[in-house]
């Protein structure tokens, strides 16, 4: 490792980039565990002075998903599969994801969430708390994640528990204290070999190394967003952009909540939100629950909701895809998928536990 950071720890004028090969094996140093923490604090924060390149990305990708365990879903599945790929240091603001998904795999798109526990310098709300908190076990393996997906059309992973050398750099991660690249190798690892992804991201500057990340990942259909916190989800007090990544151009399509009657003034007060007001929102949804306090957040739901569904052929129009969001919402469609989920997840956790336990 230290032959690495001697080449991006040289100073802004002076630092280079790594080549792929070269990033592989600074990836993988950290992966065998050749490089000491000292090493790899050196050289995340060497990256982040210099800024990572889209190829020393690809790499470390490359090298952690070699190291993560593989989910393993029949190729008709893959090949619709939605990879959600938000924040992983969490959210202080509603995750609309969460209950938006849960709506897509009971319309019969599957999807696929993933997440850690927080870390600085957000220290938010993860996927993986939220989900826990609708009482979902989390700690699964490749295979129950992806029964989980065939079956109820929608998986998580706590992807920490199926790569063990990003377990292993947390406290390393935690103590720096800031984002590195990492933040955004961990959200691109595609441990269900999707074809699709949807990916958030902070601000607009990083939009081109994005790009060039999806195209080195080759995914078939590739959409960004500049939503909430760094998210997927497009707030409801802006005009939004998605750009659609393609091989050779990005097309950018603006969609305004206000064209569809969705628009809300931001509110403060609605804004941060604890883990249990996160859980208890998502319940009060789905269960349909119409009642002008959570008309913020609803509509947050049913403008994610309808984009997903136009983006991802499900309707051919954001107009189509509100009136099934809301009927679904009205139906308690979301409530009983919810519920279904959950059971299936039980059953096969209470299963492997006995079989663990013989």
């Amino acid at each position: 490792m230290k032959e690495w950071i001697k080449e991006v720890a040289k100073g802004k004028k002076r630092a280079r980039d790594l080549n792929f090969d070269e990033g592989l094996a600074a990836a993988n140093s950290i992966i065998n565990g050749e490089a000491t923490d000292v090493q790899i604090a050196a050289f995340l924060i060497a990256q982040r002075l210099k800024t990572e390149s889209p190829e020393e990305v690809a790499a470390f990708v490359h090298a952690f998903r070699r190291a993560t365990e593989t989910i393993p879903l029949s190729e008709e599945t893959r090949k619709n599969l939605v990879d959600f790929s938000g924040p992983y240091d969490g959210r202080k603001t509603f995750a609309a994801t969460v209950p938006v998904s849960i709506l897509l795999a009971e319309s019969g798109i599957p999807v696929f969430l993933h997440s850690s526990d927080t870390l600085p310098p957000k220290n938010g709300s993860t996927i993986k708390d939220v989900l826990q908190g609708l009482d979902l076990p989390v700690d699964l393996t490749g295979e129950q994640i992806a029964s989980s997906i065939e079956t109820n059309h929608i998986g998580f992973s706590w992807t920490e528990s199926l790569c063990p050398p990003l377990a292993r750099v947390r406290h390393i991660r935690k103590e720096i204290g800031v984002r590195s690249f990492l933040n955004m190798v961990e959200k691109l690892l595609n441990q269900a070999n999707a074809n699709s992804i949807m990916l958030g991201i902070f601000h607009k500057t990083v939009l081109d190394t994005n790009v060039d990340n999806l195209r080195l990942l080759q995914f078939d259909k590739s959409y960004i967003v500049q939503g909430a916190e760094g998210s997927e989800d497009l707030p409801i007090h802006r005009k939004s952009f998605i750009y659609e990544v393609t091989p050779d151009q990005v097309h950018n399509r603006d969609l305004d909540p206000a064209d569809y009657g969705l628009f809300c003034r931001r509110d403060p007060e609605k804004e941060a939100i604890s883990l249990q007001e996160q859980v208890q929102i998502i319940h009060s949804l789905l269960e349909g629950d119409n009642s002008e306090k959570l008309t913020y957040y609803r509509n947050q739901v049913i403008f994610n909701a309808a984009a997903r569904y136009t983006l991802f052929g499900k309707t051919s129009s954001i107009e189509a895809g509100i009136d099934l969001a809301t009927e679904q919402l009205e139906a308690q469609k979301g409530a009983a998928h919810l519920n279904r989920w959950r059971d299936h997840l039980l059953k096969g956790f209470d299963e492997t536990q006995s079989v663990s336990g013989l």
